[in-house]
């Protein structure tokens, strides 16, 4: 009997605690299970934001920084939720994407800022993200998940096997967005355009931002795939869902604007691709001007620079290179350092002896281990002493095909050198630039003229709110990119 009692208690306080749990969505009316208050909300984003600005790092231009929270703040104000502590940044990352965490705070990449055409596009991008703070999406996939954790993880090109191998595998702090349902990124479009309309910015311009996203995916090979493409829907989808709701906001409005010639003064000049201070990739060749040194990559390969960790990757193939620096090496000479790590990581040594790569103190040699993804796999090493750092420089090739990539990760590893002063100096990030079209002007010829090649004529085109097969109009005013 007391134990059915006290069954019948624990039941009747859980449905309490449920019903106290129900809130009304300020964006839908309707009601639903919330285990987030809106002070804990707002706490959640607090935190979580300190990370972002020390991890991604805040673009450092005051005067775009105030003109981007200017916008969002005057969307916020035409939502359902003006009182949140709205807080507006851009981070200082290349990649094309937009975020939000609970409690208002709303992060844009500089790295979209390019692809957007005019101010209502812009707008568009902060609306869709205010909606998902709006209507509570993240704190609801929170409430859902009630174990996650907003913030930063550490995304791994691949999983060691061995635990104390995992820093072979970081690929650069990426951030951990709650992925939304299709029905959740529908609403969200749509309480964009709302938004939108309302603080008198043009709405079409959600539905023109997702068309140039769906034009980036499909020039794309999955190389270079912007983060706002791997964790929303497919543009193309959202384009036609989205086209009611900006018919709707049309409707009996007088006038939008846009404002193309004054968004591209804004954006003229900003840091397009890798920033120098955080090295920079220059073909297969990875400058950096801080740490004043230069490493040579296989050619073909794909370089990606994360944030503490740079990954060459055969193309089709699993076979990687990795560099980043060593984290509180330990040992007394290089070699001790190389064998403690490696050794430690469950890596068997097969060979390997001290030398010097361009005048540095390097321990070279080659192990063989097992990894998720790979199986039994060789690695040929470099620990090189530079500027009072350790560095390692790895290439990690699947078992069968270690012999014959052995000489090209060779080759890498002797390519390790420091850079002068005046080297360094000497490396300028590129930059967006503004360029009216002349007749006869192609993206190809623009792209080799102006970027000596660093972009593609597609990227150029797909930039400019073109499709790839089109070309520009003579007298048109263009984004291009200026090599560095």
């Amino acid at each position: 009997m007391r134990q059915l009692a006290r069954a019948h208690t624990f039941a009747a306080g859980a449905v309490l605690a449920l019903i106290a749990a129900c809130a009304t969505n300020p964006a839908t009316g309707k009601r639903q299970i919330m285990l987030v208050g809106e002070a804990q909300e707002i706490a959640m984003g607090q935190e979580a934001d300190q990370e972002v600005a020390s991890s991604l790092g805040l673009y450092p231009d005051d005067a775009l920084q105030a003109y981007v929270a200017g916008l969002g703040k005057t969307l916020a104000a035409s939502g359902e939720r003006p009182s949140l502590p709205w807080t507006f940044r851009v981070v200082d990352d290349p990649a094309v994407n937009a975020f939000a965490l609970p409690g208002g705070y709303i992060y844009i990449t500089r790295g979209i800022l390019p692809f957007l055409q005019d101010e209502a596009q812009l707008a568009g991008v902060l609306g869709h993200e205010i909606g998902h703070v709006t209507a509570r999406h993240a704190s609801q996939q929170y409430s859902r998940s009630t174990g996650a954790q907003l913030g930063l993880i550490l995304g791994s090109i691949f999983v060691p096997a061995t635990r104390p191998f995992a820093q072979l595998g970081e690929s650069g702090l990426s951030l951990l967005m709650l992925k939304y349902s299709r029905d959740d990124e529908a609403q969200a479009d749509g309480l964009g355009v709302k938004y939108v309309a309302r603080a008198g910015w043009d709405p079409d311009g959600i539905p023109q931002m997702l068309t140039t996203l769906g034009r980036i995916e499909e020039a794309s090979d999955n190389k270079g795939v912007p983060n706002w493409l791997q964790t929303h829907p497919a543009a193309e989808d959202r384009v036609q869902r989205v086209q009611a709701a900006v018919r709707e906001a049309e409707q009996g409005a007088e006038r939008f604007r846009t404002d193309h010639d004054g968004y591209l003064n804004r954006i003229d000049g900003i840091v397009y691709g890798d920033n120098p201070d955080q090295g920079v990739v220059r073909g297969a060749t990875f400058l950096h001007s801080n740490l004043r040194f230069a490493i040579e990559f296989p050619p073909g390969w794909d370089v990606t620079n994360g944030q503490t960790q740079v990954v060459a990757k055969e193309p089709g193939e699993q076979a990687v290179m990795l560099l980043q620096v060593i984290q509180r090496p330990t040992g007394r000479t290089v070699q001790e350092v190389a064998l403690r790590q490696m050794e430690g990581a469950g890596f068997r040594p097969l060979s390997g002896g001290r030398t010097t790569i361009n005048g540095l103190d390097a321990f070279v040699g080659t192990y063989e281990g097992t990894l998720q993804d790979f199986g039994r796999a060789g690695i040929r090493a470099a620990h090189i002493v530079h500027e009072r750092s350790v560095f390692l420089l790895a290439g990690i090739a699947p078992e069968r095909t270690y012999q014959r990539l052995e000489p090209i990760f060779g080759k890498s590893l002797d390519s390790f050198r420091p850079i002068t002063r005046a080297e360094a100096e000497s490396i300028h990030p590129n930059r967006i630039d503004l360029y009216t079209a002349r007749p006869g002007d192609t993206w190809q010829a623009i792209a080799e003229r102006a970027g000596k090649g660093v972009v593609k004529a597609s990227t150029l085109a797909i930039m400019n709110g073109h499709a790839v097969n089109d070309q520009p109009r003579a007298g048109e005013r263009l984004k291009i990119v200026v090599a560095g």
